[in-house]
């Protein structure tokens, strides 16, 4: 297996303070963040709530709960924010750890301070954000990130376990304070838990754990009917006209859109006898059966009609499964196919422009479908 870990740092590991950020100074907090760009960025979340994902045990929370690392806005600071506990931090913070005694004050060098991540959906990691926002003097020196694969729903203590196999798949790496630390992962392998690990104690603001959704074939198999686009279900936003207000892959996320803002909208198109539009990749070929298109809380926004076009195979020719249709704001809207549309591609055509809160499409994977899907399972749980 291999590992490719990148993350920034600003002068050499002998100087142990070399990465802090500077003391907060007033005005915007986020003026001296340091960001990255990173360009597994735009792959889905595998560690998103609005998947299922939890942090769902850590050593230790004394001042900051785990709970706050997969929190969907970026980390707030408030300087006047103090509790019994001390400083109130927007992010997961672990005590100070002490030696053994007072000849021994500083902790072991294998001391360290760990949360599990459970993966809203299970699949392969492509890059990894440890963001330390608002932590300046206070984020661990180092952290080290671990993975597994362990279906079904294992308890934490199931997890920890002598005879479960974890794998690291970021080394014990400095990171910086107040930054966005990106880690590269190529070790190609399907994961269903990682193990944040920060060495020796400290605090992170959040955490993005970005791949590829690789389902389960069993389990799609027994459902029958499936959402072919779903992103838990492996579908995949591939490219758009415009992303101006939110990331298209919002469309097939699970469940019901929550606010404006939870779904696809482009800014207002000005050029006239053009059109808004976004391409998904389904989970491998699929015949699909029945189409919903909810435009759920885009009201004065929402596309004023939409088409939906589908492409079997990455060359085959586009054809139609709904020709423009005029949409309502602010409604589920439900079409049943007269035939099958075999595809795996779609296009979702906005007309001439606005919003999209979540689109689904009913089916099932053909047979080949079922054996690419199958394969791909095998080559990537069998690592």
């Amino acid at each position: 297996m291999t590992t490719t870990t990148t993350a920034t740092t600003d002068a050499p590991l002998q100087d142990p303070h070399a990465n802090d950020a500077a003391p907060y100074g007033g005005g915007d907090p986020y003026a001296d963040y340091r960001g990255g760009d990173f360009a597994f960025a735009e792959l889905v979340d595998l560690a998103d709530r609005r998947l299922g994902a939890g942090v769902i045990a850590a050593n230790d929370e004394f001042f900051a709960e785990r709970e706050n690392l997969l929190i969907r806005e970026r980390a707030v600071f408030d300087p006047e924010h103090f509790g019994h506990k001390g400083k109130i931090m927007d992010g997961w913070e672990t005590r100070r750890r002490r030696g053994t005694d007072g000849a021994h004050p500083f902790p072991a060098p294998d001391d360290h301070d760990w949360a599990i991540v459970r993966l809203g959906a299970p699949g392969v990691i492509r890059g990894i954000i440890v963001d330390t926002a608002h932590f300046r003097g206070n984020y661990p020196q180092r952290v080290s990130i671990q993975a597994a694969a362990v279906e079904g729903s294992p308890s934490p203590e199931q997890l920890l376990a002598a005879d479960v196999k974890w794998e690291e798949i970021v080394p014990v790496t400095p990171v910086r304070g107040h930054a966005a630390n990106g880690f590269e992962i190529t070790s190609g392998c399907r994961y269903t838990h990682i193990r944040l690990c920060q060495h020796p104690d400290g605090g992170v603001a959040r955490l993005r754990v970005h791949g590829e959704v690789v389902p389960d074939p069993e389990w799609l198999d027994l459902l029958g009917t499936v959402d072919l686009v779903s992103v838990l279900n492996g579908g995949v936003y591939e490219d758009a006209s415009d992303k101006f207000y939110s990331s298209p892959t919002q469309i097939i996320l699970p469940g019901t859109s929550r606010k404006m803002d939870d779904g696809w909208e482009n800014r207002r198109r000005r050029v006239r006898d053009t059109n808004d539009w976004v391409r998904f990749r389904l989970v491998a070929q699929g015949a699909i059966r029945a189409v919903e298109i909810d435009t759920a809380y885009l009201k004065g926004n929402s596309a004023g009609w939409i088409a939906l076009s589908g492409r079997n195979g990455e060359t085959g020719e586009w054809f139609e499964i709904i020709p423009r249709t005029k949409l309502q704001p602010d409604t589920l809207h439900r079409f049943k196919l007269p035939a099958q549309a075999v595809a795996t591609h779609v296009r979702l055509d906005a007309f001439p422009d606005g919003g999209v809160a979540r689109m689904r499409l009913h089916g099932a994977l053909t047979e080949q479908g079922a054996a690419e899907l199958r394969a791909r399972y095998e080559d990537v749980a069998g690592q």
